[in-house]
Parts: structure tokens; sequence; C-alpha cells
């Protein structure tokens, strides 16, 4: 397993734990707006550190008892098949293990819920469920993939664990009307966040010269939200 990032202590990545969050390389998505651009590319095509999974396992293994989780994160870790091995390891370790995940890969979403290998899914929603929609938001997106995010969905409402859905909202993709639909779509999820577009970071430099929504604007979208679902947070940069 090629890991391309790894932080060793977070209080944020995984709400309510201390978690190590371990970045896997490679996306199948060229989302605009994306912050961790770097992470796009499978590994071998470009030159990049990464860090050796033993070297991983054995800093969780001298960590036991003092972090609570392992946050899976990207990229998108479901481009790799060697991710349930990885996760089943550090199950072993006795780990609460979050995933982060663009939902493009419903059937292996389906099997890790089924194995009992993650305790929180955190899917991203980029847009309405509207293939046009979704496709200015992915930067590219195939029929059968958004298909498959719809399948991740569904699967995600009635998935026994943790689930959160989460949109970064940007001005030029999202109106408040476009936050209302997603809420509808995903009625009585336990968690909704939506996350304050960062124009210093991203994919589409013509986006760095957009301005976010403000604060006061990101909690009236939240309102909108709030009738569809139990609990709606706001992240803000």
């Amino acid at each position: 397993m090629h890991i391309a990032g790894f932080i060793k202590q977070s209080l944020v990545d995984y709400p309510g734990e201390i978690a190590a969050v371990l970045f896997l390389r490679g996306c199948n998505f060229r989302c605009p707006f994306c912050q961790n651009y770097h992470l796009l590319t499978r590994p071998g095509t470009v030159p990049g550190e990464t860090v050796p999974e033993e070297e991983v396992m054995a800093f969780l293994q001298a960590r036991q008892g003092f972090l609570d989780g392992v946050v899976i994160s990207g990229g998108e870790p479901t481009l790799h098949t060697e991710l349930p091995g990885l996760l089943a390891r550090i199950k072993e370790m006795g780990y609460l293990v979050k995933l982060d995940s663009n939902g493009s890969n419903p059937v292996l979403l389906e099997e890790l819920i089924n194995r009992g290998l993650v305790d929180y899914v955190a899917m991203d929603i980029k847009a309405p469920l509207d293939y046009r929609k979704y496709q200015a938001a992915c930067g590219k997106l195939s029929p059968e993939t958004f298909f498959k995010v719809i399948s991740s969905v569904r699967l995600l409402r009635q998935a026994p664990i943790r689930v959160e859905f989460r949109t970064t909202v940007v001005p030029t993709l999202h109106q408040p009307e476009d936050i209302e639909a997603i809420a509808r779509s995903i009625a009585g999820a336990e968690l909704y966040t939506l996350q304050q577009f960062n124009p210093e970071f991203t994919l589409d430099p013509a986006l760095g010269q957009q301005s976010p929504y403000s604060k006061q604007e990101m909690q009236a979208l939240a309102e909108l939200a709030r009738s569809q679902l139990q609990s709606v947070r706001v992240v803000n940069i």
C-alpha cells in the first residue's frame, strides 16, 4: 500500500476521537475546488514521497491506548484493492476506523461495512444528485460512476454505522436551492457538514479569484438544510 501522507495525531478528522490520519494517492474525480490535488495521481506516475506501510503499522502498534482511531483519506481510498487488508490490520489493533470517500465504489463500501472494517464513513456529496450538476462539480464524471454515487448514498443512508455526508460549498457551483436539494436527497441522515470553500488551495487556478460564502451565508445555508436532517454543522476556513 502506497501511503502518501501521515498525520500522527488529529483532534478534528474523527469527530469525538483522537486519531491518526493516512492519505492514499489517486482519485477518479477532478473537482476544481480540490485542496488535496497533489494526491490525485496514481502511485508511480509522478515523483513523490511515500510512507512505508510497516512504519505506520509500527507507530499505531506503539500508540495503542493513546489514539482512539485511524482515518483513511485521500485521494479516493476505495480505488485501492489493498484497502480491506490495510483496514483489517488496523482493526486487529483495536482501533476505530473512519473512511473518507467520494462514494464511487459502492461495492467495496458495502464489503467494508459488512466485514466490520469501518466504524464511520464520511461521504462527499459534490452537488445535487443531478448528472449535469454533479459532473460540473466533479470535473469529470461518467454516467456509470454517477449511478454508483447514487448507490452509495442509498447504501449509507441505511448503514448500521456512523455516517456523515458533506459538501464543500463553492459559490459558482452551489446556490441555496442546491443545498436544499442535497439535504432532501439525504433526509434523515445523522450528520451533514457544509465546508466553506478555500480559494487558497484549488485544482482550478481560476477559483483562486473566487470569494467563498461568508460565515453568515454559510449559517444561512445550514438553516435551509436543517429541516431535513438530524444535525447540520458548518466548517469555516
